[in-house]
């Protein structure tokens, strides 16, 4: 529980005095609190500009997680690979062109992104008993298994982030 003096807060929880300072890290937990707890936390109203200390450090800690989860979803999926993309770049070099006159720029097909095969649906999987016995199973592959709960995590993050952090 905390409450505001002149100059510091009072956790009463620690029986300790933080000063109001941002760099401090008991400054921080507060801020945290604050943002888990709302009001519970303090023991009467947050002072405005503590609340919108913690609105801000909200704001940031949602849009670093909204950007994460975007890049992490921007990112191929595993199961479907990715396809060669090529696109026409200036080489640097000049021709002269008879039917217009004029000087062109030379141009050539540059691949900008590298195709990468889908991997296997499912993989062989040995295990052994006691006995030393093999048996192998196919089972779904643990690297598309694991690459689709992360998109799936990542999702979740998205549909949860509030839209004035998205429009950030």
């Amino acid at each position: 529980m905390f409450n505001i003096t002149e100059d510091t807060l009072f956790c009463s929880t620690h029986n300790h005095y933080i000063p109001l300072d941002p760099a401090n890290r008991h400054y921080q937990e507060v801020l945290d609190a604050i943002i888990a707890e709302g009001a519970d936390c303090f023991d009467g109203d947050i002072p405005a500009d503590l609340q919108a200390a913690a609105d801000e450090k909200q704001f940031n800690q949602q849009l670093a997680a909204y950007r994460a989860a975007t890049a992490r979803l921007a990112k191929y999926r595993l199961a479907d690979g990715r396809p060669e993309l090529t696109e026409m770049q200036p080489t640097g070099e000049q021709v002269f062109n008879e039917e217009t006159g004029e000087m062109e720029a030379v141009m050539a097909e540059i691949i900008v992104q590298s195709a990468i095969d889908p991997l296997e649906a499912t993989v062989e999987q040995t295990t052994y008993d006691d006995e030393g016995n093999a048996t192998t199973e196919t089972v779904d592959n643990p690297l598309i298994v694991a690459d689709d709960a992360e998109r799936a995590a990542a999702q979740a993050v998205v549909d949860a982030t509030p839209d004035d952090v998205k429009a950030f």
